[in-house]
């Protein structure tokens, strides 16, 4: 498997692109209803949008007028599998740590 790209983890490092994500996990949504959830301008989400669209986390089509947005399951495997193979080489501690 090729390496994660160094993009998608600079993607996830944003409080606003990680909460995208988790909303987007519940369903796919038009720009609009995630703009409708945050206190930023509609630009400013677009932006966030088209970096994880960039970072291969989300894909996006047109309906008519609307921009729909849903994970990317090929790019959301790419980066559980990453976490799998970190936690798998059996690193000291890692039992100690909880992911929920």
């Amino acid at each position: 498997m090729a390496a994660l790209g160094a993009n998608c983890l600079s993607a996830l490092a944003d409080p606003t692109r990680q909460r995208i994500m988790e909303m987007l996990a519940g369903g796919a949504l038009s720009s609009g209803e995630i703009a409708s959830r945050f206190a930023l301008s509609k630009p400013a989400v677009s932006q966030h949008l088209k970096t994880l669209k960039t970072a291969k986390l989300v894909l996006a089509h047109t309906d008519k007028q609307r921009r729909i947005y849903e994970l990317n399951p090929e790019g959301v495997a790419e980066v559980a599998a990453w976490v799998e193979r970190i936690r798998a080489s059996g690193i000291p501690g890692w039992t100690r740590w909880k992911l929920r």
